[in-house]
């Protein structure tokens, strides 16, 4: 999945704007932790008069593009190695042995040849990742549906200022700054994202001017040379006017970068209008703002046969039934779906808890989603805004520097007010999409409702937020924040089943061309030897043991992260190998041990982010006797949202092994001894 980002604003006294006013966006630093972990990556936006650009930066967006460095290719004996130290901690003794010895045949016969092939192969290409493919038919070629599966949603921050929070007010002002970032972004003027090891030296005008200069093929050295690294903008084509179009076997992802219209549901309804002009440039926030009104105002009642739910199908019915849809004349209609450029969906809920916001925002009523497109932006009643994106395209990266500068921007330049006034609508501005059902359609509509409405029902979810301890608190005593977090995840599985599993943590590798993720296995022989001596009676340990322990596993976990920053795990080498193996039709005792499925269950499926812009975020468990992890280390508070399937899980049960968890190591923090398990 997605997945961490810290973002923070320079205060600016800029005030509301008028929408055709020359005007100057205010200077800004910005700061990002990247989902490699602990990484800030600093950018200074510039000026720009030009209402329909976010900022004007100097160094194009595609600078880098062309010189960053290709995505490496571990060793075969260190991907082995790193493999095993996985292993170990979530095996029995027995099967830790039968799991060494597959890895000593594979070392000894099928393992470098294939490696080699793997090698000769991404040298042949070298406009991508080998990375690349594997990733994308992973997500294309399941077949299972993307609601609950694969598509994570992050909630926006609330407006700093109440009075825009009405659905209409903020949408308007939304749809505005997103517009504005499409077109900074297609003009090659967003700012690059770059990693600055040393900010003082390279995050300066003086780094920008320098870079600029250099020819792209080489402007990523130009970067290294100031310690500064570039990050693969490659996902970024795929955040507007796309949509996943189901096939069967295999999924494909459509752009069409021409249209102008923006795609709206409403009660099952689709509703499309233009946001760009026949000039290319974005519509006045006043006629934006009444076409919005005019959809808000519509009374048709919700739609008998919402057809939005058939996207939350199984992948193959799903082709199968578009293939019905446009043999029975919908093809104009679903074209004007899959190339909008982007969904805005308006929802009637007003949720009072996070466990109601987290349903409404992951998977809703199914009726008023289109869950393929790339990403939608769905705002509630009470004026409440998240992003929902399909994963095929990308990752987190993209979507939560979209969320960034929408955010920043429609809090800072309110585009409407609640005293504006709409334009005059034009009946011909907004087109309500019709579709022609019959009977068989129908039947499938109906049919896809009820399966929808029983996975949902399956699906438990709960959050803790927790405020005894926090970032701040943690890194006082010398220990990385994200380890401790892990680390307390490990403590409150093991405290609710006694076992140690599969452990997933997403790892950016943006920082090379097409980089998707690594895996950080965050179950390891340092978190057990921790776990065990806090939770279980058989231990004795001193406090000055403890500390020195937890001390080992931060360290450990954070080599682990650095290494699959840097493309130097094992989990996507082994899934390119597996994947020429079958392809050459010969399988090797390393993937068909137990161990290589077993830890390939994620049962803990984990993901972090932090950001001033995003107020909690989450996912679907992978696996049916799993769990969907979402965390936030922060400044003023800890917090998780969790789903899962019971009865196979207990979703509030691991909630409160987390909170006994945290007060754990609050008390070993304060030099007393926590409570063993009884």
């Amino acid at each position: 999945m997605m997945r961490k980002s810290l973002i923070k604003f320079k205060k600016t006294s800029l005030g509301p704007t008028s929408w055709k006013r020359t005007y100057s966006v205010a200077t800004r630093k910005e700061k990002f932790l990247s989902t490699a972990g602990n990484q800030r990556i600093c950018l200074y936006s510039t000026t720009t008069s030009d209402p329909d650009f976010l900022h004007e930066s100097i160094v194009p967006t595609d600078h880098f593009q062309k010189s960053l460095p290709r995505l490496p290719i571990p060793k075969l004996e260190d991907t082995c190695e790193r493999y095993l130290r996985s292993q170990e901690v979530i095996n029995s003794a027995e099967e830790f042995s039968q799991t060494k010895a597959a890895v000593q045949d594979f070392l000894s016969k099928d393992g470098p040849d294939l490696h080699k092939e793997l090698v000769a192969t991404d040298k042949q290409n070298k406009h991508t990742s080998y990375v690349s493919g594997p990733w994308f038919d992973m997500y294309l070629a399941d077949r299972r549906p993307v609601v609950l599966n694969h598509n994570p949603f992050m909630v926006f921050t609330d407006d700093p200022q109440p009075g825009y929070m009405t659905q209409l007010i903020r949408a308007t002002n939304m749809v505005v700054s997103s517009m504005r970032f499409m077109k900074t972004l297609r003009a090659n003027i967003l700012e690059p994202e770059v990693y600055h090891l040393d900010p003082k030296t390279s995050d300066t005008l003086k780094f920008r001017k320098f870079v600029r200069l250099l020819p792209k093929s080489v402007s990523f050295y130009g970067a290294y040379w100031y310690k500064a690294f570039p990050l693969d903008m490659s996902q970024y084509g795929n955040l507007f006017n796309s949509t996943r179009i189901p096939r069967k076997g295999r999924d494909e992802i459509f752009r069409n970068a021409e249209a102008r219209h923006l795609l709206v549901l409403r009660n099952g309804h689709f509703y499309t209008f233009d946001v760009i002009d026949e000039h290319g440039d974005v519509v006045s926030p006043e006629k934006i703002m009444a076409n919005l009104d005019h959809i808000l105002k519509d009374n048709r009642p919700p739609s008998d046969y919402p057809l939005a739910v058939l996207t939350a199908e199984d992948r193959n019915r799903w082709a199968d039934i578009r293939e019905h849809l446009i043999k029975a004349g919908n093809s104009s209609a679903l074209s004007a779906i899959d190339s909008a450029v982007f969904s805005l969906v308006l929802d009637n809920d007003m949720p009072d808890n996070p466990d109601d916001l987290s349903r409404s925002f992951l998977h809703g009523n199914g009726t008023n989603r289109w869950l393929d497109k790339c990403f939608e932006l769905i705002l509630n009643k009470k004026g409440q805004a998240c992003v929902n994106f399909e994963h095929s395209w990308g990752d987190g990266v993209a979507v939560l520097r979209y969320m960034n500068e929408v955010y920043k921007d429609s809090s800072k330049n309110k585009y409407v007010h609640p005293d504006t006034v709409p334009a005059n609508v034009d009946p011909n501005d907004v087109v309500h999409l019709e579709f022609k059902l019959d009977s068989n359609l129908k039947d499938a509509i109906r049919e896809a409702e009820s399966s929808f409405n029983s996975r949902v029902k399956s699906l438990d979810v709960a959050h803790l937020q927790y405020n005894t301890f926090t970032k701040k608190f943690v890194k006082e005593q010398k220990f990385s924040p994200d380890s401790v977090m892990q680390l307390v995840i490990q403590m409150a599985y093991y405290r609710q089943y006694g076992k140690f599993v599969g452990t997933y943590e997403s790892c950016s590798t943006a920082a090379f061309k097409h980089g998707r993720t690594e895996t950080v296995r965050a179950a390891t022989m340092a978190t057990k030897k921790v776990c065990e001596m806090i939770l279980c009676n058989k231990t004795d340990a001193s406090i000055d043991e403890i500390r020195a322990a937890i001390k080992e596993c931060s360290s450990v976990h954070s080599q682990l992260t650095k290494e699959a920053a840097l493309g130097q795990g094992f989990d996507r080498h082994l899934l390119a190998l597996r994947n020429l193996s079958q392809e050459i039709g010969r399988t090797p005792a390393i993937f068909q041990d137990q161990a290589y499925a077993k830890i390939n269950h994620n049962i803990l499926s984990t993901s972090t982010l932090a950001s001033p812009a995003v107020v909690i975020g989450g996912f679907g468990p992978v696996v049916k006797d799993g769990y969907g992890i979402g965390y936030a280390i922060e400044d003023d508070r800890i917090g998780f949202n969790i789903t899962s399937y019971p009865p196979d899980t207990n979703v509030s049960g691991l909630i409160d092994c987390l909170a006994h968890s945290l007060d754990d190591l609050f008390e070993i923090f304060q030099g007393r001894q926590p409570k063993k398990m009884s």
